[in-house]
């Protein structure tokens, strides 16, 4: 996992008030930052050897056509990200050499009031001084002081609802010698284990069969998901809960999830809704996740709705 990351870990902020989309007039240092380049490709950022204003700066570098992001959307995205000290800066963390990342537009009030309003297939500049960062405690996860100033530079590659789910045509309930799984739609799923003994080896049965492209190695994958222990029939984790989705690589190496998934979400198309039944080898091994509760012994299941795919 990347540092930035992190990030998502911390309390998610929300209820701020918004500045509006689009460009601010920001004054002063802050405002005299630049980023050129095209889509897609990592920009090329200038930050004055000066210390940053204390202003919000927002600038739309890159006006998008696409559909609009809302307050409380999460958005894929690929960004650099620098921290502004004093005089000096450095690149925190950039996506570019790797594969885009899914965060939630309520991640930081500069980065909710920075995209808000935006469109998919825009570039936005934001320069995020500390009150509408990390405040005055920093993040020192990060190396981020309660004094420094964050500069984002995002290329808006899709937005995702809290409650985004599978869009394609029902086939399956589970059932049988597998979890039954039910959901109204735009809602978490509900999962109920047989009183059976779990399968020895990994499952990957479609629940609901999208009509998108195939997933393929190498791509980052969107999804959202509920993780249930087999052992206890309770939920360890859900995206729902969050309401934000979660975004990963297919196939790398090394692997970004557990290897289950690597495996029983390769080639199923975007759209669909997949029932993962993951065995201990497939899933944590011996060491379990004490944390989740999980023990060295658990087979686990999972219900993910894939939202989309990108190489």
């Amino acid at each position: 996992m990347r540092r930035i990351l992190a990030l998502i870990a911390l309390p998610l902020l929300a209820g701020m008030t918004l500045a509006g989309c689009g460009s601010s007039s920001p004054s002063g240092a802050n405002g005299a930052v630049t980023a050129s380049g095209k889509f897609g490709t990592a920009p090329s950022v200038t930050i004055p050897k000066e210390k940053a204003s204390s202003a919000l700066a927002v600038k739309t570098l890159i006006h998008g056509h696409g559909a609009t992001i809302g307050k409380t959307d999460s958005f894929l995205s690929n960004f650099d990200v620098y921290v502004w000290s004093g005089t000096t800066h450095k690149l925190l963390d950039s996506t570019y050499p790797s594969n885009p990342q899914v965060l939630p537009a309520r991640l930081l009030p500069g980065i909710q009031k920075a995209v808000t309003g935006e469109k998919v297939g825009s570039r936005v500049l934001a320069v995020i001084p500390p009150k509408d960062g990390y405040g005055s405690s920093g993040n020192p996860q990060l190396g981020v002081t309660g004094k420094d100033t964050l500069v984002f530079v995002m290329d808006l590659l899709a937005a995702y609802s809290g409650t985004a789910s599978a869009s394609g045509t029902q086939v399956s309930s589970g059932g049988g010698n597998l979890p039954a799984v039910s959901a109204a739609h735009g809602m978490a799923p509900s999962v109920t284990i047989p009183k059976t003994s779990p399968p020895s080896t990994l499952v990957s049965r479609t629940l609901i069969r999208g009509t998108g492209p195939a997933v393929t190695k190498g791509e980052t994958v969107v999804a959202q998901y509920t993780g249930v222990n087999w052992r206890t029939g309770k939920v360890f984790d859900s995206t729902w809960a969050r309401q934000m989705p979660f975004s990963f690589q297919i196939g790398s190496s090394p692997s970004q999830v557990i290897p289950g998934w690597d495996k029983g979400l390769m080639g199923k198309t975007v759209g669909s809704r997949v029932l993962l039944v993951i065995p201990p080898a497939d899933a944590y091994g011996k060491a379990g996740q004490p944390q989740a509760g999980i023990k060295g012994t658990d087979t686990l299941v999972f219900v993910v709705d894939i939202l989309g795919a990108v190489k």
